[in-house]
């Protein structure tokens, strides 16, 4: 066998070199490609959270009208407990419960008959007074005659117009009986001091009644218009007094649910005086209540227009946050990122809040989804209702 050749010694070392500066640069090739790979924008995207997504509103400038909500009560504005003025048999109910009736209309008729021969005898009586009077006048003149030709006495004179003169009181007398008959005739038909709605009939026909029986024949109501009573606390005391020296003030009454109109109206009046144990104070609303809408007794939630803010920007009320340093909202740049803004505004019922510093009009602002949000969040966002004045459709 021949032997192996030995290898010289700077060869080895070479190969080893070659081998080693080999490695190296691999190892420097990768590196440069995970440094390039990491810093490409699909690589920053990747490791960026995902977008928030959220529901904008954009803020407005609009009249917005503003309310005071209050619960008040539905009264009508007469209210008449129809009872008899005499005694004497219900012969007739000339009414339906629950009828409209019109004033004069004839509700009920007691006996007149009692009541009609007191007046025909008040009248005879009259006519028998009347034919003394002249019986008596005549018997004056005769006796003036008499006395200037001697015949008569003075006295004689005197005793006879004496007795002509009591005969004309006494037909006064009969005269005040004749119209006192006539006033209880009349009292025998009960007719409606008013036009409105009856209520229950509470006697039959065929009962005696009396002029102090508790119980009426019926409530009588009226309810075109119909009253609406109601209290607000004495802050709101001064706008509603400066409301009224500028015109009319409009009320708008919701049904005890608050969700569906029944009518519009205007306050009448506010009252004299401030409940100093509720510090509050009454106000009376007036409905026209053609449509018979609001019932007397029916609670009712009002809406009393006070002022209207010209031309102010808006949001919608549920973008409007509280924190510990008041209220703030986030605000949804161009670039689609959040901001946490300091706001002052004035939620305007549940439609519509007035803002007067931090946001401004046109600017977006979060009305969905603000419990994920950290400033500098991007977010995916998307329009939702924009805020509309109170009244207005959204």
């Amino acid at each position: 066998m021949k032997p192996t050749p030995k290898r010289a010694p700077g060869a080895s070392r070479r190969r080893r070199f070659l081998l080693l500066a080999g490695m190296v640069l691999v190892l420097i090739a990768g590196a440069t490609l995970w440094t390039w790979r990491a810093a490409s924008p699909r690589s920053a995207a990747a490791r960026l959270p995902p977008p928030v997504p959220v529901t904008v509103a954009t803020a407005a400038r609009q009249d917005v009208p503003v309310f005071l909500d209050a619960l008040g009560t539905v009264q009508a504005s007469n209210t008449i407990a129809v009872r008899s003025q005499i005694d004497g048999p219900l012969q007739s109910v000339n009414f339906t419960e629950g009828q409209e009736v019109h004033q004069g209309d004839t509700l009920a008729v007691i006996d007149p008959r009692p009541l009609r021969a007191a007046l025909d005898q008040a009248v005879a009586k009259k006519g028998e007074d009347q034919a003394q009077l002249v019986s008596a006048q005549k018997d004056l003149e005769r006796s003036k005659q008499l006395a200037t030709r001697g015949y008569a006495t003075p006295q004689t004179v005197d005793q006879q117009q004496a007795k002509v003169d009591q005969l004309k009181a006494l037909i006064d007398a009969d005269q005040a009986a004749i119209e006192s008959a006539q006033t209880q005739l009349s009292y025998a038909t009960i007719t409606a001091p008013i036009s409105g709605r009856v209520g229950f009939r509470q006697v039959d026909p065929g009962n005696i009644i009396r002029a102090n029986d508790v119980n009426p024949i019926t409530v009588l109501t009226q309810i075109r218009p119909a009253m609406v009573v109601f209290t607000l606390p004495q802050k709101n005391l001064v706008d509603v007094r400066e409301a009224m020296l500028h015109g009319t003030v409009r009320v708008v009454a919701f049904d005890q649910d608050n969700t569906r109109q029944l009518a519009q109206g205007e306050l009448l009046l506010i009252d004299n005086q401030i409940d100093q144990a509720t510090s509050t104070i009454r106000l009376k609303a007036r409905f026209a209540n053609q449509d018979d809408r609001l019932w007397p007794g029916e609670f009712v939630h009002l809406r009393i227009q006070v002022d209207t803010r010209q031309n102010a920007v808006t949001i919608p009320p549920v973008a409007v946050q509280r924190g510990p340093q008041g209220f703030y909202a986030w605000v949804i740049g161009p670039d689609n990122t959040a901001d946490q803004r300091a706001i002052d505004a004035t939620p305007i019922g549940n439609e519509v809040a007035i803002v007067t510093r931090g946001v401004n009009e046109g600017e977006r602002v979060v009305v969905n989804g603000q419990y994920r949000l950290q400033p500098g969040s991007r977010v995916d966002a998307k329009t939702g209702a924009t805020a509309s004045a109170p009244g207005q459709a959204s």
